[in-house]
């Protein structure tokens, strides 16, 4: 029987074990660079068979949040470089999480005059974060065909610099109502052209984009991440089903190192999914009301999945591994300060020696 603690090949890399280190933004960035606090923060958790980086924004219209980081300059694929060295050093993998957020963002959040950027002119029914605080979304600028493609060569450049900044390969940000996402969805996407519309146009960018950077850098060191029926970010998907299972199977053509499926509105389709892919299969399995934890190990051994992302739980715990080897205990997140300020609740959490 394969367990969580058994080896896997994914892409050119084989991992000690299939407990992965879900993306989580983190805010913590100082000027687009990640900090010496964010090398100890990842390199603390190299323990993981693989640890995916909270979401890299690969353009300046691409950044949604206040202090998230980027891979569009020099000085940021050398700030991530430091990053990378300290989670090789004690051992670990690490692949960059691109995330473009398209119209979940505001002007405020933005150091120049810029306007968030969307499938469509639709504005998203919810509320973001600034430094002024909680405030409504806006209607973003709808994206041109030229800057869609402008968009995929983003993405490409900024896949390219992760390989520069010692990354092991990139995960493609595909769900939480971002960019891609928003090109999924049928409500923010109301686009008449190649774009939009039928469920392949839809797909078309994620596809496109998604072959693009395996050509960049290599397919075994790509990956996409994808949440059906999520409707995080005013998102609405009336062809859900469908749609994800083209763009699973048009994916699963390109030979990626692994598709990270994020289950949350519609968890009876995962099997579907898995079957329609050839590859690695990571999960994010869905658990309302707590947080993927050992009762979920079984997803392995049952072969539900090939590898499990583990979220709140890797946050509060940087030997994760080894405590869910030995059955706990687990230390509790701290969510009142996983967003910005500094070490606490960031680097702070003991592992299990440092326990009394």
């Amino acid at each position: 029987m394969t367990t969580a603690f058994d080896p896997i090949t994914i892409g050119r890399h084989t991992l000690p074990n299939r407990i992965v280190m879900a993306p989580m933004t983190r805010s913590r960035a100082a000027d687009g660079r990640p900090t010496e606090l964010t090398a100890t923060y990842y390199a603390q958790r190299a323990s993981a068979g693989l640890i995916i980086t909270e979401g890299i924004q690969p353009s300046v219209i691409g950044q949604g949040y206040p202090s998230t980081p980027g891979l569009h300059d020099p000085e940021q694929v050398a700030a991530w470089r430091a990053v990378t060295d300290a989670v090789h050093e004690r051992g670990g993998r690490i692949f960059a999480q691109l995330m473009h957020t398209g119209r979940v963002g505001h002007p405020d959040n933005y150091a120049d005059d810029l306007t968030p950027v969307g499938p469509s002119s639709v504005r998203a029914d919810a509320q973001i974060f600034t430094p002024g605080g909680l405030q409504q979304m806006v209607q973003p600028e709808p994206l041109t065909h030229e800057e869609i493609l402008t968009t995929i060569d983003d993405f490409v450049s900024a896949a390219r610099h992760a390989i520069e900044a010692g990354f092991d390969g990139v995960e493609l940000h595909g769900a939480n109502g971002y960019l891609l996402h928003q090109f999924l969805s049928t409500n923010a996407n109301q686009r008449g052209d190649q774009w939009g519309g039928s469920r392949e146009n839809r797909a078309r960018l994620i596809v496109d984009l998604s072959s693009a950077v395996a050509e960049a850098i290599g397919a075994d060191r790509t990956a996409v991440r994808l949440s059906p029926g999520n409707g995080m970010n005013d998102i609405a998907e009336d062809d859900a089903e469908g749609t994800y299972l083209y763009v699973t199977e048009a994916l699963d053509r390109l030979g990626l190192a692994y598709l990270h499926v994020l289950e949350t509105g519609l968890p009876q389709l995962t099997k579907q999914l898995r079957a329609a892919w050839s590859g690695a299969f990571m999960l994010n399995p869905s658990t309302p009301g707590s947080s993927t934890g050992p009762d979920q190990l079984r997803l392995i051994e049952d072969g539900s999945a090939d590898l499990l992302s583990f979220g709140a739980l890797f946050l509060a715990n940087p030997d994760l591994p080894a405590r869910l080897a030995a059955g706990g205990p687990f230390n509790a997140p701290d969510m009142t300060k996983a967003y910005g300020g500094g070490d606490e609740g960031y680097t702070d959490y003991p592992t299990l020696q440092h326990t009394s």
